[in-house]
């Protein structure tokens, strides 16, 4: 057994949810050649001595033909021969390496709410009963009668303590054994004082014992983190039901035609896969054969199906829907679109906005405040009424009274909430504090191809343009991310024309694509640059070859989403680098009184530096390569997902739906969660305000002071949950 193995005493504790043959078969996969293929979690699993002795232990076995344990997964997958199952699960126990079929999150089991319901329903059992044996001694027992009754509420509160206090004492040992400290601290100490000093009452026959107070503190306790936990947990759900879109893996084919399922962390780019109809996508891929209907609703927003074919470009997480889909993974699963949003989700909930750094240094603060704020209440109380039983319980009081678990509270679970309801409405969070920046955001800067419009245009005067120039125009646009360029590259080998070889491309950011071909430089791009003339152009060593003429069309609500961003942040104005006709109609379209046309990247951030020197905050949008130092400029951005990677990287918000509604909706949420943060904050410190000096003065027992501090968390939740709610 290797030395972080769990040991063979935890074995028989968690038997009863070992997995059974009948489950284990369920779960394998046949490889063909009758060769089967299942997956462990195997969490225990923490080192190279580990892997060895669960890989050793389970090649050992007869049939078992592979096994490989993946250490950042926890994860071991076992190969056998045959249709009898081999002993895998109880070798894996008996090696102390407890095996589970699916991982907690996967399948919906949340350990913390077991563990905490259990907690709960032993210290209510507990204090139930001492309460009934409280009653005697209220009713006027008296000597041995009281202290046997005292003595047997001891022995039912110990046992009580250890096993449901113990998620307070063993959090308070983490800080405490690396000197440090949190708010379990605290609580700790105040319900282990309570049951001291009812312990040294009884030892001493004394008349009061508060065993029951004690574990009715605890119970109260208790009660107050399960639902701050539940609440927790419905504000991330977001986050979980993304977590749960991403598959444990796909059937690989390698170069041999050899077929084999793999977890999802071991697929890698280049692979080729195979998805059957009814499974997720797990990494973003290109399809190479087959053609279904695909679920992309959790990338667009739209509730119709999407049919994909050869060449389509599928995203990790979409549901393949009608047929089998052979594809070519072209990123890993970390790097996949999916996990992106995931990453994005965390970084919403975790960001360092202003009122959290505040309310996380004055938690921090709290320690030696609270136990210096108890110190001084017992030495007070000794000092006036020399009633060292009446100062421990008021001190006791005080310690947990002053548990700042609200203002601990009061931002984080309402940034949780905004990145939630901004991910229902498809807008994705780069940055938790760039919320903060977005409510304070007085104008806003729109892109136009690619912003306010689709960004798709097409091409529509081919037939002015010679088939050589057309093909030539084409296989430079197939270079650049530029929606134009796309737009030409899709005549690529379509028009007949001789293809010109161009030794080098190169992109030039803000003006177009310049390839190379026998001594001649050729440009696809910007009039002025490409060539004489206005618009999009090809041209060759200066002279123009041809002009592009292109058809878009707006993003959905584009009208109406630039209607309600006036309304609700501020002057609208539109820069862009396309012709000056496409622009006068887009604005005239969208009415936007403001715009500018054919402006460089650096022309875009002049004019943002420009309005920041006004006093004004600027909200960028925008897409594409071009557009990415003015995302960077901006004093908060924003980006449609279709943009280029480094656009994207740029923005602080990226939305997911064509509709353009992301942009005052973002505003929207962003400024409710604003004044949600404001609200839990002032109630936080109200509650101090009010509640610590009561509890000094003696007038709150250590159980109230517990519902109070559980009332006031509870309360800070429930705030922050009618972020949930629909509204402006």
């Amino acid at each position: 057994m290797s030395c972080c193995a769990p040991g063979l005493d935890g074995v028989a504790d968690t038997a009863t949810a070992l997995p059974s043959d009948d489950e284990v078969l369920f779960s394998a996969r046949s490889l063909g050649d009758d060769l089967r293929q299942v997956e462990f979690s195997v969490p225990q699993v923490h080192c190279a001595a580990c892997i060895s002795t669960v890989e050793n232990g389970l090649l050992a076995l007869p049939a078992v033909e592979g096994a490989r344990v993946n250490l950042s997964t926890k994860r071991v997958t076992v190969k056998w021969k045959g249709e009898a199952l081999p002993p895998l699960v109880p070798t894996l126990a008996q090696l102390g390496y407890v095996p589970n079929l699916t991982d907690d999150i996967a399948a919906g089991r949340d350990g913390t709410l077991s563990e905490l319901l259990r907690a709960v329903a032993v210290s209510g059992f507990a204090a139930s009963n001492i309460m009934l044996l409280s009653v005697s001694v209220w009713s006027g027992a008296e000597g041995a009668t009281r202290d046997l009754f005292h003595w047997v509420s001891a022995l039912i509160a110990l046992p009580a303590m250890m096993y449901a206090g113990r998620i307070y004492y063993r959090s308070a040992w983490s800080v405490l054994k690396h000197g440090r400290m949190n708010m379990d601290v605290p609580i700790a100490i105040g319900i282990t004082m309570a049951y001291a000093l009812s312990l040294y009452e009884t030892i001493h026959s004394g008349a009061h014992a508060y065993f029951d107070a004690s574990v009715t503190l605890l119970f109260f306790l208790l009660i107050g983190r399960t639902l701050d936990h539940v609440m927790r947990e419905k504000a991330r759900t977001a986050v979980v039901g993304l977590a749960r879109l991403q598959p444990r893996g796909a059937l690989v084919i390698d170069p041999a035609g050899g077929r084999e399922y793999r977890p999802v962390g071991e697929i890698e780019a280049g692979m080729t896969i195979l998805v059957a109809a009814g499974e997720r996508i797990p990494v973003d891929a290109v399809v190479t054969d087959g053609h279904s209907d695909l679920d992309c609703s959790l990338v667009n927003g739209e509730s119709a199906p999407q049919a994909v074919a050869s060449g389509a470009t599928v995203r990790a997480g979409t549901l393949n829907l009608t047929g089998p889909l052979t594809m070519r993974a072209i990123a890993a699963a970390s790097d996949s679109f999916l996990s992106e949003m995931l990453r994005m989700m965390e970084a919403a909930e975790g960001g360092r906005a202003r009122y959290r750094r505040i309310a996380d240094r004055v938690s921090a603060m709290y320690a030696p405040v609270v136990h210096l704020t108890a110190l001084l209440t017992l030495i007070g109380w000794v000092l006036v009424t020399g009633d060292w039983h009446r100062a421990a319980t008021v001190s006791i009081a005080v310690l947990i009274i002053t548990c700042p678990c609200a203002l601990g509270l009061a931002v984080p679970i309402v940034q949780v909430m905004a990145a939630r309801r901004l991910f229902e409405n498809g807008v994705m969070v780069r940055d938790g504090a760039a919320m903060e920046r977005l409510a304070d955001a007085d104008m806003v800067v729109f892109d136009k191809t690619g912003t306010l419009t689709l960004g798709q245009p097409r091409l529509v005067n081919t037939h002015e343009i010679h088939p050589d120039w057309l093909e030539a125009a084409a296989e430079l646009g197939a270079h650049s991310r530029h929606p134009q360029s796309q737009a030409i590259a899709a005549y690529a080998g379509s028009s007949g024309g001789k293809q010109i070889k161009f030794s080098s491309i190169t992109e030039i950011p803000g003006r177009g694509v310049e390839g190379h071909a026998a001594g001649a430089v050729w440009r696809l791009g910007r009039g002025g640059w490409a060539g004489e003339g206005e618009g999009t152009l090809l041209g060759r060593d200066g002279v123009s070859l041809a002009s592009f003429s292109f058809e878009d069309r707006l993003r959905a609500d584009a009208k109406q989403a630039v209607a309600d961003t006036k309304r609700d942040v501020g002057p609208v104005i539109m820069l862009s680098g396309d012709n000056e006709v496409a622009c006068r109609a887009v604005s005239a379209d969208l009415e936007i009184e403001t715009y500018s046309s054919g402006l460089m990247p650096a022309d875009k951030v002049a004019q943002i530096e420009a309005a920041a020197s006004e006093g004004r905050k600027v909200l960028m949008v925008g897409d594409g390569l071009n557009d990415a130092p003015a995302l960077g400029a901006a004093y908060v951005s924003m980006a449609p997902a279709t943009a280029a990677d480094v656009g994207r990287n740029a923005a602080d918000f990226v939305f997911l739906h064509e509709s353009l509604k992301a942009v005052p909706t973002a505003v929207s949420v962003a400024r409710r969660a604003g004044r949600l943060i404001r609200q839990n904050v002032a109630i936080a410190i109200i509650y101090n305000i009010f509640a610590v000096p009561i509890a000094i003065l003696g007038y709150v027992t250590p159980l109230i002071a517990a519902i109070a501090m559980s009332t006031s968390s509870i309360l800070v939740i429930a705030n922050a949950l009618r972020l949930g709610k629909a509204g402006r």
